[in-house]
């Protein structure tokens, strides 16, 4: 389970890296004068991003093993690089999120004006009166121009007896009745062209410029503009803080600093006469009946003895530090060592024993509790009474015999 939580994490946190390094590598690219100098300030940008979230890695190694400076440069340089990448993280959303406002406002208001065209046009359709269809009533109006009284009222402007003037009605009559049918056919046309516009948006284009910001700002109350100001603000931060710890706090989950224990600790039982301790409390007394030849009658057949039974205690195992000290050093009078020399051999020892060696700090910290006098002689650290086994001296040394110690 822990290893598919951590899989998730990253996966997760690669995504947001991910992401965060292409709104870098943008925001790098329009700096560039030229194409080829855009590229450069883009990669610049993504390496940065990248820099960002390996940076609490070092970081925190850093702060563990006490090395200061370390800990301090891996912070500046954090610092710069996630300023740089929330600026531009900043420019981006806040780029994109008022070009997709101004987009949807601006779609908003052509549809909104061509749905007011729309019913505009259908309400004046229907205040024209009832006509033919336009072919059919332009057929009749040419039928009438043809007629002779079209020719004998000179286009009906000269009409004065009932019957011309009749005719003339008619004609006009005719002619109402063409420009309604006219109108009426642009109007239809209208419609159709608004009503193919409108089926052409989305089914929100009727909606708010801003939908997300809209609702924040009625249930809060705040202005419109501030709520998209901090809507673009939480996105930057969102991608910034995920980019720069997601993969910190994945990679927790294996525990990558955690150092493993040895399986069991060493045990061996030191008697109090080879500890050369003394005892603080009594030593428990146990009864042992001694069989005895009997040599009388009044003789006891068993003699009963008290022993005293010497107690065990664990000793824990030694640590490298001590391990150094007992293979690599000896106590010599009159002979002292500088604790870089001294650090410098325990390193040597511990790229033999294929062991990760401590920082200098914590080595010199741990190596000044086994009690060796430590001294400043000018301007530098020495440890007083102590010096080097000779390579004769440690194969010595380690091919000597054990010899165990047993209480009389």
């Amino acid at each position: 389970m822990r290893h598919a939580l951590g899989v998730l994490g990253v996966l997760a946190a690669g995504v947001l890296l991910a992401v965060s390094c292409a709104m870098n590598y943008r925001f790098g690219l329009s700096l560039g004068k030229t194409e080829f100098d855009g590229q450069i300030y883009g990669a610049a940008s993504a390496a940065a991003d990248i820099m960002k979230a390996l940076v609490p890695f070092f970081l925190f190694a850093a702060i563990k093993n006490k090395a200061w400076s370390q800990a301090a440069a891996s912070l500046l340089v954090w610092s710069v690089v996630t300023a740089y990448s929330l600026t531009s993280a900043f420019g981006h959303a806040a780029l994109n999120r008022f070009d997709v406002a101004g987009q949807r406002a601006h779609e908003s208001t052509v549809y909104e004006s061509t749905r007011a065209d729309l019913a505009s046009a259908r309400e004046q359709l229907a205040w024209i009166p009832q006509h033919r269809p336009m072919m059919a009533v332009q057929a009749e109006v040419d039928g009438v121009k043809n007629s002779k009284r079209w020719n004998s009222t000179k286009a009906c402007t000269d009409a004065t007896i009932k019957e011309s003037i009749a005719f003339c009605d008619q004609y006009r009559a005719l002619m109402a009745e063409l420009a309604s049918a006219e109108k009426a056919d642009a109007l239809d046309a209208r419609i159709m062209k608004a009503q193919t516009r409108l089926a052409g948006f989305s089914g929100g284009a009727n909606a708010h410029a801003d939908p997300q910001a809209a609702v924040l700002a009625k249930l809060s109350g705040i202005d419109l503009e501030k709520i998209q100001l901090a809507m673009t603000v939480f996105i930057a931060l969102l991608l910034e803080i995920g980019s720069a710890f997601g993969m910190y706090i994945a990679f927790s989950q294996w525990r990558i600093y955690e150092r493993h224990a040895p399986a069991a600790p060493r045990m061996a039982t030191v008697s109090t006469a080879a500890a050369a301790v003394a005892v603080p409390e009594a030593l428990p007394q146990v009864a042992v009946a001694i069989e005895k030849p009997r040599s009388g009658a009044n003789d006891n057949p068993t003699e009963e003895v008290a022993v005293s039974l010497a107690p065990t205690r664990l000793v824990a195992p030694e640590n490298d530090v001590e391990r150094f000290y007992k293979e690599k050093v000896e106590t010599q009078d009159g002979s002292s060592l500088t604790a870089t020399a001294l650090y410098e051999d325990y390193c040597a020892w511990c790229e033999e024993q294929e062991k990760e060696p401590l920082a200098l700090p914590t080595f010199g910290r741990e190596f000044g509790e086994l009690g060796v006098q430590k001294a400043k002689i000018a301007g530098r650290v020495r440890y007083i009474g102590i010096a080097l086994k000779s390579e004769v001296g440690l194969k010595g040394d380690k091919n000597a015999p054990a010899y165990d110690v047993k209480a009389a």
